[in-house]
């Protein structure tokens, strides 16, 4: 069931600082993101890329960095790779999907106080829900067992999939996240799979959640030959918007989905918690697919 974000209150200020806290995020769309529905909105906002490699941090002295940002006056921050899991014990409060995911992406500053909250499952949940929602899925394959498949296969569970069965080549961190999402979910069955064939066998569709695909990464995560025109695939890279595993899936007959509607839901949900308002996911990702 989807689970309301943490509940603080908006910040009392004329204008709404943010940023971004991450590694090689200097391509990210988030700041344009934000800016531009803030300004359709009618709020000013100032969202900042804040890159470890530029500002000098790291994962040691990532409490030291957050608390810094709250006392330059940051109203939250997203957080991407490779923060996502160790920011988690340095925050005050989390919400119930960020204790039940290990892993936050939005971190507020309320009060004097940090919290932790997880919008890459239920903006993928979102997305997912609007483009191929009407299409079985019960069984689904997940590939990739990193902190983006954590998120997607929580939200596939979320939605009902009876069973999700996982594959990535680390072996190690298949048998952990499937061991963690199995106690989450114990009316569900999911397993660690020991092939892309293994997983694919007789599912209703396949998301691809590691980042074989990406501009830095291009190449297939799996043989599309494994693929049946009845499948869907949905693939969270977005950068580019068209990986190669999509454009082979539509040429078998799949129904396929990209990853701009999860970065753009994530960041609608992530906003409404920065700003106490709430966006016009529509507008966004219209503004998404027009840049």
């Amino acid at each position: 069931m989807l689970q309301p974000p943490v509940a603080v209150s908006a910040p009392a200020r004329a204008s709404i600082l943010c940023g971004l806290v991450g590694s090689g995020i200097g391509g990210s769309r988030s700041p344009e993101m934000h800016e531009r529905e803030a300004r359709a909105l009618g709020l000013p906002m100032v969202y900042r890329i804040l890159e470890s490699e530029a500002v000098g941090f790291g994962a040691g002295d990532l409490g030291q960095f957050l608390a810094m940002l709250a006392s330059l006056g940051f109203d939250g921050v997203n957080v991407t790779h490779p923060f996502k899991q160790a920011v988690v014990p340095l925050l005050d409060e989390l919400s119930d999907a960020a204790v039940r995911l290990g892993a936050v992406n939005t971190v507020l500053f309320r009060d004097g106080r940090t919290y932790g909250d997880n919008t890459d499952w239920s903006g993928y949940r979102a997305h997912f829900l609007a483009g191929l929602g009407v299409l079985p899925r019960g069984k689904v394959a997940m590939i990739g067992a990193g902190g983006a498949a954590a998120a997607v296969g929580y939200a596939h569970l979320d939605l009902g999939a009876r069973r999700l069965a996982i594959f990535d080549p680390a072996s190690d961190r298949v048998q952990a996240l499937a061991a963690r999402l199995g106690a989450l979910f114990p009316e569900a069955e999911v397993v660690a799979a020991a092939s892309p064939a293994a997983a694919l066998a007789g599912v209703d569709g396949a998301v691809q959640a590691s980042p074989v695909g990406m501009l830095s990464h291009p190449g297939l995560p799996f043989d599309p030959a494994l693929l049946e025109p009845r499948m869907w695939v949905s693939d969270v890279i977005y950068f580019p918007l068209e990986t190669q595993l999509l454009l082979a899936a539509k040429a078998i007959g799949c129904a396929t989905l990209n990853g701009g509607g999860m970065a753009v839901m994530q960041a609608a949900h992530a906003f409404a918690l920065f700003t106490a308002r709430e966006p016009d996911s529509r507008r966004m990702l219209a503004d998404f697919a027009a840049a």
